[in-house]
């Protein structure tokens, strides 16, 4: 690039900054801003040559590409690092002809008596001395070439033994796979040195020390831009300019570290860190670029940080924000900020949450839920009801992980922001969801059930959370799950049998057959009135409560709304409050004239009709007086008449003429038992002691005439209800069985004597001869007297297990104490030998609750129970280990007294 200078007069000595090394012989200098971008120079170096560097291919031009000349790189950067962004004083001796360069000699510092660099690439030995047109009688030009000797002697740089091919870079102009690339990478830290600024927010750099040319855009900002309209003429927005040099002057040339995070086309996404700092920061600060959503997403190095740093900018009104007016927000503190119960939730991204003061439906800040698609409606079937919550690819499932995750949990709130009524839809106040410091939000989009929204760059209407978001849709897109799966969505074929009499009868048959269905209780009509969808029929039924006649709420027919009847809203809530959302089991019995169902619904083992008659919202019908539940629902509503609740409030007892006294005192009648088998209910199977002998000697002359005459496989066909004798699969030994159940080539069998169940095979069980069946049944159901369960099912399991381990295979003194309709006999259990109470044990060490009866008789051991509970909750020890969860969280909690 250099030539040998022609004589001329000596030049006058001007100043600047380096703002880029171009070769080991030529720089960009800057010179002093005088009311706008200052004006650089190009200064070549005087009667020296450098390696020329490698220049990338130009598209249009064919064999345009060049390679390193040997040395040129390592020239250029013992030049860039000695000399770029520092003061240098230069004079200009000539300018060449033509081509306009400037040739002449650099000085490191403000004046000519800083060093000189022409001679300090020589001495490095990276140049070469031009040697034609050198003055022999002028000792600077002639110091050139000693030191180019001394170079050559001292084997320096391109003088040494090293290989040329060593010191040629292997560049990687294009990168052919920019996604792979990236994730090879794993958003560490890669040294680079900046070549090129197009704009304030995108770099071109070498990366180190593989040298692959990459173009990076910075990560979640955009600063003004030059680009060109129509014509071909260049726009340049506001600030674009100042915004380059802002960048420019600080990056340019600079060693400097990439964080590679995204993609975007064939251009890499990425944060640039200076030593000094992140530079989107700082543009983002100084009012020269802006956060943008669409690769906020991919910030590794906390987009806060971005956020913030624009907040300060828009506060300040700097620059591009020079025209801001912050928005502002209405709702007070106590507004703003809240914590309630999920009762409902109402699609993909919106619930109902009640509080102190009512229910309040609310929204998923900047949550896109999945939408339908725009579908030919020229093929639709206009007979097929419109189902959004099935037919929306995914929505059943956003809708099925926010209910399992939320329903009657106490969730916190965070309004975001209160989107206004628009074309026909009422206002919505959209909030951040947090529940055990989880984002509900966040979650949903993470596992691709949802999307981000993307909003204008001058509306802050949004999730205070909304760089967590993208960043987690970014992850679901990567992982591409749910929405954004490549495979097929799944289909929810889906048989609405609500008001369809032929097909209700269709289905009605197989639903009696299966017994108790799981279901799912999606709306309720009124307090005996639901809407479920049964999972495994893969149908919509309306429900009829069985057994109740209830109130019912106010309802729309022929037009106009039909008043409630007297406690119906009240029946109503009480049911949305027990089953909305929640997995129930349900008995189908029937169906009447209009297609709808009857039969039993249970949650958590809580039969509805029962609950409903107990709380005085319904009376028991005389349909009910041929189910298994009739003696259960005419107790309740005795209870409830004698309680005067509700419905029940004007009652008055009928007068009779006879009142026979509560017996006073507790009969005590000991017998000795040895527990053989506790249930998932916590009822237990005992065997009398003194029955033991005549049960072993039967048992013992069964197995005997089992192995004399083993039966033949198949020969006996079980049937339920059969008694029968069956191999327990333990010992291999042969039992007194009753047959539960026969599924094909399986058998559920109650070995009657012990109360243990098992599923065998059907060449495991035999005819029991009639010999063996004139002995009752050894094995007595029993349950714990003065006792509740805890209704948490881990608390419930852990329960068992120490009921198990307590009494199982041990004997103990059984007295019956009281009976209740359609349960065991309920007793208490003695240990023989210190006479203490099992059941007051097991509340003392805090795995069972103490009942509260009324029964005289029963008052001290009632009060003995409450005592070793008052013991276990203040030593907060098991269901007591989080504190008192029976006063005001009772309800939430399933507790009941």
């Amino acid at each position: 690039m250099s030539a040998a200078a022609p004589p001329q007069q000596p030049a006058s000595i001007q100043r600047g900054i380096v703002k880029q090394v171009l070769s080991g012989d030529a720089l960009v200098i800057r010179g002093q801003p005088k009311g706008g971008p200052p004006p650089e120079r190009t200064i070549c170096f005087s009667n020296i040559q450098a390696p020329k560097l490698a220049r990338r291919a130009n598209p249009n031009v064919e064999g345009s590409e060049t390679k390193d000349e040997p040395w040129a790189w390592e020239a250029r950067e013992f030049l860039r690092k000695k000399v770029i962004g520092k003061e240098v004083a230069f004079t200009v001796e000539y300018k060449a002809p033509g081509t306009g360069r400037e040739y002449g000699c650099v000085y490191l510092g403000k004046d000519t008596s800083g060093e000189n660099l022409t001679e300090a690439m020589i001495m490095e030995g990276f140049v070469e001395v031009r040697k034609m047109g050198l003055k022999s009688d002028d000792p600077a030009q002639q110091r050139l070439i000693q030191l180019e000797e001394a170079a050559t002697q001292a084997k320096k740089g391109k003088f040494g033994d090293s290989k040329d091919s060593e010191h040629v870079r292997d560049i990687k102009w294009v990168i052919e796979n920019p996604r792979h690339f990236v994730d090879s990478h794993h958003n560490k830290p890669i040294d680079a040195v900046i070549e090129h600024v197009r704009d304030g927010c995108t770099v071109r750099a070498f990366l180190l020390p593989t040298f692959e040319y990459v173009t990076v855009m910075l990560s979640g900002i955009k600063c003004p831009m030059f680009r060109q309209d129509s014509e071909g003429k260049q726009i340049v927005e506001p600030f674009a300019e100042e915004a380059r040099f802002y960048t420019e002057s600080r990056l340019l040339q600079r060693d400097i570290q990439i964080i590679l995070e995204g993609v975007s086309n064939q251009n890499l996404l990425g944060t640039v860190v200076h030593p000094n700092g992140n530079i989107a920061e700082v543009l983002l600060r100084e009012g020269f670029a802006r956060c943008v959503d669409w690769s906020m997403g991919v910030v590794t190095c906390g987009a806060e940080k971005l956020r913030s740093a624009e907040k300060v900018a828009k506060e300040k009104k700097a620059r591009i924000w020079k025209d801001y007016t912050p928005s502002t927000s209405s709702l007070n503190l106590k507004e703003k900020s809240f914590s309630g119960k999920v009762v409902e939730v109402v699609g993909g991204d919106s619930m109902l949450i009640k509080l102190d003061s009512g229910y309040k439906k609310i929204f998923l800040s900047s949550i896109k839920p999945p939408r339908a698609q725009n579908q030919d409606n020229e093929n639709k079937d206009p007979k097929q009801r419109s189902r959004p919550l099935y037919d929306v690819p995914y929505l059943f499932e956003a809708r099925e992980f926010l209910r399992k995750k939320l329903t009657g949990k106490k969730v916190n709130v965070e309004v975001d922001y209160v989107q206004p009524a628009n074309q026909g839809f009422p206002e919505k106040t959209c909030c951040t969801v947090t529940i055990g410091g989880i984002n509900v939000g966040e979650a949903i989009i993470s596992k691709g059930l949802a999307t981000v929204i993307r909003y204008r760059q001058d509306d802050d209407q949004r999730s205070a959370h909304y760089d967590l978001l993208l960043a987690a849709e970014a992850r679901a897109q990567k992982k591409m799950v749910g929405l954004h799966a490549k495979k097929d969505a799944p289909i929810h074929r889906v048989a609405d049998l609500s008001g369809d009499v032929m097909k209700s009868k269709q289905f009605l048959p197989s639903l009696q057959r299966a017994g108790k269905t799981e279901g799912l209780v999606e709306f309720i009509a009124s307090g005996s009135r639901l809407r479920l969808y049964l999972p495994k029929s893969t149908c919509l039924i309306t429900l009829l409560v069985s057994g109740i006649d209830c109130p019912r709420g106010s309802r729309p027919q022929g037009g106009v709304t039909v008043p409630a009847d007297l406690f119906g809203e009240e029946a109503l809530a009480f049911t949305k409050e027990l089953c909305l959302q929640r997995e129930v089991n349900v008995e189908v019995e029937t169906i009447d004239k209009g297609g709808n169902f009857i039969g039993w619904l249970f949650v958590d083992d809580i039969n509805l009709s029962v609950s409903l008659v107990e709380a005085g919202l319904a009376k028991v019908h005389f349909s009910a007086e041929r189910s298994n539940y009739y003696k259960v629902l005419q107790a309740a509503e005795d209870k409830a008449k004698k309680e005067k609740l509700n419905i029940w409030s004007n009652y008055e007892e009928p007068k009779e003429e006879e009142i026979k006294e509560e017996p006073t005192d507790r009969k005590i009648s000991y017998k000795t038992v040895i527990v053989t088998e506790v249930t998932e209910a916590l009822t237990f199977y005992v065997q009398n002691v003194d029955n033991g002998p005549q049960l072993e000697k039967m048992m013992e002359q069964l197995r005997q005439d089992m192995e004399t005459n083993p039966p033949l496989p198949g020969a006996y066909k079980p049937k339920t209800g059969d008694l029968c004798a069956a191999k327990f699969s333990a010992d291999g030994q042969w039992y007194r069985a009753k047959v539960l159940r026969v599924d094909g080539v399986t058998v559920t069998v109650k070995f009657i004597d012990y109360g243990n169940k098992e599923v065998a095979s059907t060449s495991d069980v035999a005819t029991l001869p009639s010999s063996y069946q004139t002995l009752p049944a050894q094995a007595v159901e029993y349950s714990l007297a003065c006792v509740a369960l805890p209704s948490d099912p881990d608390a419930k399991r852990d329960a068992e297990d120490a009921l198990f381990n307590e009494i199982v295979n041990k004997q103990f003194s059984l007295n019956v104490e009281y009976k209740s309709p359609g349960m065991p006999e309920h007793a208490s259990l003695q240990y023989p030998d210190t006479k203490d109470d099992v059941a007051q044990s097991l509340i003392s060490q805090g795995y069972l609750l103490a009942e509260r009866r009324r029964e005289r008789r029963l008052a001290k051991m009632v009060g003995d129970y409450a005592k070793a509970q008052e013991k276990a909750k203040s030593e907060r020890r098991n269901l007591w280990r989080y504190g008192d969860f029976t006063e005001d969280d009772a309800k939430e909690f399933g507790y009941k007294r």
